[in-house]
């Protein structure tokens, strides 16, 4: 599956796509609204990023617990209910007078439940389509998805601003009914991929498996740390430049959706596997010359140029596919969602320890640097890694 018209007219994937585009723009919108609000009531700083970014950190306590979800679920089901969820969880932060503690106990469980949701939603999407075209159908998933990201925070900014927070927040949970009944009519049922209940035991013991596997271990290495050490250099746009900081992430977001655009739709079967390490070398080189702090026209040649090496991740997903069975594919791309949101958090720490005692410059270029040198002692185990699919060790007892 090489074209976008392909693509679309394969069964089920424009429902999957349009679900969790709405999906995501519910999520972006009360992010924001939730973070107004939390800092309205509170001044505090720490709340209101914990209110944004808290789902996405919750997805480590879903990795760790629940996971096995992803695979041992009904897809139709699991999707449907994490909509109606989401948008329950969401309408009930915007109750007046709700306490801030009680904002927060809400977000715990639907980041778990996003965790579940991830998987289902990628392994899923491995099912829809063909193998080989899987890297075509995911690039459009990440484009999508960075597109109604960029809309929904102008959205949200803009409702924040004429309806109120609280208002955005109804408005977002009301989001969530459509993508709940696309998901449920758009979809045809289906078994879960993988068998036994879901539980905290199957969880650690399906991840312990897919870590395990060599060659899966260096795919996993790869998805995380070069692309999450770089977002902790993207987190010092606001205090290295605050006046062209949005100019940085615009040329960011252009970069990045170009290299998906390129690598899922024109880039040679043969060359994927030769182009994961390249690519990740790309995303962090033009960084290390922040540390000269060029003029803003270089500084934002530089990030476009660096983050179409994003494109990194379609190719080492792909891989982690083929190297992993199918009835478990939910839960090892959950497992890569969630070990990569785990790293951008620790590098946006690195980088803004390392700032705090330098400068922004410093601290860019520093990130820029673990990232490279992570990309290279990885660069052996991934070029040694087979192409075809990598058995696991036998299961353990039934849960």
């Amino acid at each position: 599956m090489r074209t976008y018209r392909q693509l679309f007219r394969t069964p089920e994937f424009t429902p999957l796509l349009l679900a969790s585009a709405g999906q995501t723009a519910a999520q972006t919108m009360s992010g924001l609204a939730l973070g107004v609000l939390v800092f309205d009531r509170t001044a505090s700083a720490l709340l209101s990023s914990l209110a944004v970014f808290g789902p996405a950190l919750a997805q480590l306590v879903g990795a760790a617990t629940v996971l096995s979800g992803a695979d041992r679920l009904p897809p139709r089901a699991a999707l449907t209910g994490l909509s109606l969820l989401l948008g329950t969880g969401t309408a009930v932060q915007a109750l007046p007078g709700l306490p801030v503690w009680a904002v927060f106990a809400t977000l715990l469980p639907l980041g778990v439940a996003g965790s579940v949701g991830g998987g289902v939603r990628y392994g899923l999407l491995n099912e829809v389509l063909t193998r080989d075209g899987y890297l075509l159908g995911r690039s459009v998933l990440t484009m999508t998805a960075g597109i109604v990201q960029i809309g929904g925070f102008a959205l949200g900014g803009a409702l924040v601003t004429v309806v109120s927070a609280r208002g955005t927040l109804l408005l977002a949970a009301g989001l969530y009914l459509p993508a709940a009944a696309v998901t449920r009519f758009g979809l045809r049922r289906r078994p879960p991929r993988g068998t036994g209940p879901v539980s905290v035991a199957g969880t650690w013991r399906t991840n312990a498996r897919l870590w395990s596997c060599v060659p899966r271990r260096y795919v996993y290495l790869a998805l995380w740390l070069p692309s999450g050490l770089i977002v902790g250099a993207e987190s010092l746009y606001v205090p290295y430049s605050p006046g062209d900081a949005g100019a940085l992430f615009a040329c960011g977001a252009v970069g990045m959706l170009a290299g998906d655009a390129v690598t899922g739709r024109l880039l040679p079967a043969g060359w994927r596997d030769r182009l994961a390490v390249p690519l990740c070398v790309l995303l962090a080189a033009p960084f290390l010359l922040f540390a000269f702090e060029p003029a803003l026209p270089v500084a934002l040649a530089l990030v476009t140029v660096a983050t179409f090496g994003y494109a990194s991740g379609l190719l080492l997903q792909e891989r982690l596919t083929a190297l992993t069975p199918d009835e478990l594919s939910g839960q090892a791309l959950g497992l890569h969602s969630s070990g990569m949101l785990a790293v951008q958090g620790a590098g946006a720490a690195l980088a803004g320890a390392v700032a705090e005692l330098t400068s922004p410059a410093t601290g860019m270029a520093t990130a820029a640097a673990a990232s490279l040198a992570a990309t290279l002692l990885l660069a052996p185990g991934l070029r040694r890694s087979p192409a075809g699919r990598d058995p696991l060790p036998a299961a353990g007892p039934p849960d």
